[in-house]
């Protein structure tokens, strides 16, 4: 059994911050970061001295103390495939919606919470899965959803597999199953007890199973998740580029499909490092954003990184990191404790995601704790 760190307290906020809800301001790092050093940094991920292991990076940007302090974009990476999907080569701008994969389930999470709030579903009741209602899937919660922990047999791989055992991951996303993902994932049966630590499967079917319970117990779907999102979430923090992606059944396949501009996942990074507060309004309650970050389950791939509840923390910091990651080295990180964000946008490499994770790590260093 791990023993579990800490939850960090958020620090208190800042007071000589900006809040970007129209436009961000560009400013340079404060006089006790190395700029050179920054700038170096940042060329490791993107630029002409690039750490060839991390592989091809879309954009990646710095935000201190609300201000934009470095902000890079690459070039659109092309292949065959590429070609053949009709994709235009040519420089990713400001403009360019950037993908999130499982970045997406960090926002999943927060539109629960938001729900839960407005006293629209309990987390710690069942959940409305009718594949389990007349079984023992029927004891699964939203909170054991939340934690990846309903005990439901999942297999989440992407690469090394054969034709004739496709996992199951691929099967929801590419296959026959795409046309109702989350009635797939609740298919499965369980194989240890609900909510117990050993039920902990990192699972992109447990994310779809619960926004379909979300959107069933809302009454919505399509085009009307879209709009509660923009109203609930991403107008209050200026953010104006979300596009989802949907099943067959209108289901927001919430475990891996949304676009955002770089600028408006950096609003979204600084809506969480502030404890859910966007310039004096509570857009989501900060116990909630506690929920999210407070450590549960280590992952089994990286040591030290714990999964909490859709975001994930790094444990043995004295900074409050926490994270919302996506496959191929999606990264938005927080680090309240340094009152920090960081966003990395492109494709690494599984093998190589230490790799990547040390150079953001060390972007982070630079900066002072807060005092």
């Amino acid at each position: 059994m791990v023993d579990l760190p800490p939850l960090r307290p958020f620090p208190p906020q800042p007071a000589d911050v900006d809040w970007p809800t129209q436009e961000w301001e560009q400013a340079t790092a404060p006089p006790e970061v190395d700029a050179a050093a920054l700038d170096a940094l940042v060329g490791r991920l993107l630029g002409p001295e690039q750490d060839e292991r991390v592989g091809h990076t879309n954009a990646v940007a710095v935000v201190h103390r609300g201000r934009i302090v470095a902000e890079r974009y690459g070039e659109v990476e092309m292949g065959p495939l590429a070609e053949l999907a009709g994709v235009q080569p040519g420089p990713i701008t400001v403009e360019t919606p950037l993908h999130s994969w499982s970045m997406a389930k960090s926002v999943c999470h927060l539109l629960v919470g938001i729900a839960q709030d407005r006293g629209l579903l309990d987390i710690t009741q069942p959940a409305p899965v009718p594949e389990g209602a007349d079984d023992e899937r029927a004891a699964i919660t939203w909170d054991h959803l939340l934690q990846m922990r309903p005990g439901l047999r999942w297999t989440e791989v992407y690469e090394g597999f054969g034709s004739e055992d496709i996992p199951d991951v691929v099967a929801m996303l590419y296959g026959e199953q795409s046309v109702d993902m989350a009635g797939f994932a609740a298919s499965f049966p369980l194989v240890h007890p609900p909510g117990s630590p050993e039920a902990y499967t990192y699972s992109s079917g447990t994310t779809n199973i619960v926004q379909a319970c979300l959107q069933r117990t809302l009454g919505i779907e399509g085009d009307a998740v879209t709009a509660l999102l923009r109203e609930a979430l991403f107008e209050p923090i200026g953010a104006t580029s979300p596009s989802l992606g949907f099943d067959g059944s209108g289901l927001w396949v919430a475990s891996s499909y949304l676009d955002l501009t770089l600028r408006d996942w950096l609003r979204l990074g600084l809506l969480v490092l502030r404890g859910g507060v966007w310039d004096g309004r509570q857009v989501v309650p900060g116990h909630w954003i506690d929920h999210g970050r407070t450590p549960r389950s280590e992952s089994p791939v990286d040591p030290g990184i714990f999964h909490g509840a859709h975001w994930w923390v790094r444990a043995g910091r004295s900074d409050g990191m926490f994270m919302a990651h996506g496959f191929e080295g999606q990264r938005l990180i927080m680090v309240p404790d340094r009152d920090l964000v960081l966003f990395r946008n492109g494709k690494t490499s599984a093998d190589q995601a230490e790799v990547l994770n040390a150079h953001l790590w060390a972007i982070a260093d630079l900066f002072p704790l807060l005092g």
